[in-house]
């Protein structure tokens, strides 16, 4: 089977390392891959964003599955064409793709088909959503409806912090059209759950559960992120917690689109927060998680692509997957300065020594080769994954590996999986 996987994030990394392991594979393609895919793949140098080049290059070289990893393209419509020329895609469609793209969209299915989620009301313009603000009162989340890189939904604790955010989403156009419209909701409180659920179309098979850390900060504070970490399984996560996530959750909102007319294949990720036995729906995605799938796929033993193949094909029902029992933790390595500007181009020294630490995998995110090296390339540049008897020993393999990874500013959080291990250690 001849395999093009899109993207160059650590995500797709993650998903091209596991691929790889297949013995139905003879043929692994990264469109446009990053410096560590190279080892596992055969990087093609196209953006993603050019959908008709990516079309011309898939026929010409006969892939049988397409995988798109980043949200983007799907949004954009990509699996719908590759489809149309007879592709089998792993991907949900353009219009199923809009449970991400849109925040709008989202909430207002959630609301049609009574899906859990937090009370909001959707703006364009900024003075009624300032009004809406004051008289709200706060702590209040306000989200860009499209998308932002994961960097779109700002937790306001003040009535100034909100007036800023509400300027730079729809006044200064932070994240450009995404902030046509913003999507105005309650603060939530509780722990925050990442859970991953194969689908096609039907069937749903979930995946093990994760959580992840997105605050740039130790303690989970300071700006959003992309994701600075994440472990898997999630001890929140019981067996009764996942039969109510299936059931007020996953089932309803695949139901919902199916009776709507957009029918979802691939991976869909739902965002939840847990709150003394309540579950809500903090936001939904259209692809595999960031940094969550490192440590979901170190953990996996079944072969990754007849899924992506059931998936792409309608094909799930009856079909399993298992899952070593040892936990595996996920630090993510950023630029200095990120989610702000940062500098790219550095050199990273210290990546063959971290590697060759028993049980860890360094997962390549902003990477570039700048000829004999490796350089950062990106905010979120590497994600070190170890697996470990314990989430306690897990973490200290992964940040064992870490520290003899080094280039000018690095920055990494110090604390991914302190919810776990507390649990792990009470």
């Amino acid at each position: 089977m001849k395999i093009l996987l899109i993207g160059s994030g650590g995500r797709e990394h993650a998903m091209a390392w596991k691929i790889a392991q297949s013995p139905l594979v003879n043929q692994l393609y990264c469109l446009p891959g990053n410096a560590g895919m190279t080892a596992v793949a055969e990087c093609v140098p196209l953006s993603i964003e050019h959908g008709a080049a990516i079309q011309q290059w898939t026929a010409a070289r006969g892939i049988d599955l397409v995988v798109v990893g980043p949200e983007g393209p799907l949004v954009a419509g990509l699996s719908d064409q590759l489809r149309e020329m007879g592709v089998a895609v792993f991907g949900p469609s353009q219009a199923a793709a809009a449970i991400e793209g849109s925040k709008v969209f989202m909430k207002a299915l959630c609301r049609r088909h009574n899906i859990p989620t937090a009370a909001y009301e959707v703006f364009t313009q900024p003075e009624p959503a300032l009004a809406y603000i004051r008289a709200q009162g706060v702590p209040i989340v306000i989200k860009a409806s499209g998308l932002a890189a994961g960097k779109g939904a700002i937790v306001c604790q003040t009535l100034a912090e909100a007036e800023t955010a509400i300027r730079q989403i729809m006044v200064d156009r932070l994240f450009g059209s995404a902030g046509d419209a913003v999507v105005v909701e309650a603060c939530l409180r509780g722990e925050e759950l990442s859970f991953l659920a194969l689908v096609d179309g039907e069937e749903i098979l979930p995946l093990a559960g994760c959580q992840d850390h997105k605050a740039v900060g130790d303690g989970d504070v300071g700006a959003n992120t992309g994701g600075m970490g994440a472990y898997s399984p999630a001890p929140l996560l019981t067996a009764e917690l996942q039969e109510r996530v299936m059931a007020e959750v996953m089932r309803p909102v695949v139901r919902a689109m199916a009776a709507e007319g957009y029918p979802y294949r691939g991976v869909l990720y739902a965002g939840l927060m847990i709150d003394a036995g309540q579950i809500q729906v903090l936001e939904f995605n259209a692809r595999f998680g960031d940094p969550e799938t490192q440590p979901v796929l170190m953990r996996m033993r079944s072969d990754l692509v007849p899924l992506l193949w059931a998936c792409a094909n309608g094909s799930l029902r009856g079909m399993t997957i298992d899952w070593d029992p040892r936990p595996a933790l996920c630090v993510c390595m950023v630029a200095g300065g990120y989610p702000g500007p940062y500098a790219k181009g550095l050199p990273i020294a210290g990546l063959a020594a971290a590697a060759d630490q028993p049980d860890v995998h360094i997962f390549h995110a902003g990477t570039r080769w700048h000829g004999e090296e490796i350089v950062t390339a990106g905010g979120r540049v590497l994600g070190v994954t170890a697996l470990g008897q314990t989430v306690a020993d897990a973490q200290h393999k992964a940040y064992a590996a870490v520290q003899a990874i080094h280039w000018d500013g690095v920055y990494y959080r110090r604390d991914i999986g302190y919810r776990a291990v507390r649990r792990e250690q009470a």
